[in-house]
């Protein structure tokens, strides 16, 4: 298994950040970048391979790649996104889908969260989930958050945005133990996604792979300090959240 960052994004929300930054290089705990947390966390869980789904400033990962080889003790492999600046993530994970099949933690490169996430992924293994998310059942949620309704013994019912609040079990954090056999069909669903409008969500795919009968499992991860950057209001919870680990 080996950690798996999608990276390619524009961040437009968090200029002048991104301006020459991916959004996952923007700084949230003195030069500690979330891609930073985020490989230091692959590290501590015992991976020592890491890809990166690149796309919108890419370079700038590109030059710090050796430095960040050295500094967290992971191999990176770097995963080009052609259209990043113009396509939604569902095409950025499926860019990866020769990666998934390694078997893969995925981890949003805006999303900050401590490894005690990661720990819960690889601990929920082994009773035959091909496919497990991170879910807060604890944070109140609004309209912007990634939702979920899960069954009893069924896993994900349904995984969107848009859905009431109230409705849902939890919110998905943006970070999914993937194993090596569901790495075909997802592959396939979020192909199914992208062809259908270029701007949905990965999310729509694992919501594509759920409506064609596969099962999709969640973890929930208790009562974590973890932020999305979406803006910089966001950003200023990531650095108040970041320098705790």
């Amino acid at each position: 298994m080996i950690g798996l960052v999608l990276a390619a994004g524009a961040g437009r929300r968090l200029r002048p950040y991104t301006d020459t930054l991916p959004k996952a290089l923007v700084p949230v705990d003195g030069e500690t970048t979330v891609l930073d947390l985020t490989l230091g966390n692959f590290a501590e869980v015992g991976l020592t391979d890491a890809a990166v789904v690149i796309g919108y400033r890419g370079e700038a990962v590109v030059e710090r790649r050796a430095a960040l080889e050295k500094k967290y003790g992971v191999k990176l492999h770097l995963v080009e996104n052609d259209k990043a600046e113009e396509w939604n993530n569902a095409y950025s994970l499926w860019c990866a889908r020769d990666v998934i099949k390694e078997g893969v933690i995925l981890a949003n490169g805006d999303t900050v969260h401590p490894v005690s996430v990661e720990q819960t992924l690889l601990a929920a293994r082994g009773a035959g989930q091909r496919i497990i998310l991170a879910l807060d059942t604890v944070k109140s949620l609004a309209d912007e958050e990634m939702k979920v309704i899960t069954a009893e013994g069924k896993g994900v019912q349904r995984i969107t945005k848009l859905m009431d609040p109230a409705a849902a079990t939890g919110e998905y954090i943006g970070v999914t133990l993937i194993e090596p056999e569901a790495a075909e069909p997802l592959a396939d669903a979020l192909r199914a996604t992208y062809e259908r409008d270029p701007q949905l969500y990965y999310e729509d795919g694992y919501q594509e792979l759920v409506d064609r009968g596969f099962t999709v499992d969640v973890a929930p991860i208790g009562e974590v300090s973890w932020v999305e950057i979406d803006n910089h209001d966001d950003l200023a919870k990531a650095r108040g959240i970041a320098c705790q680990y």
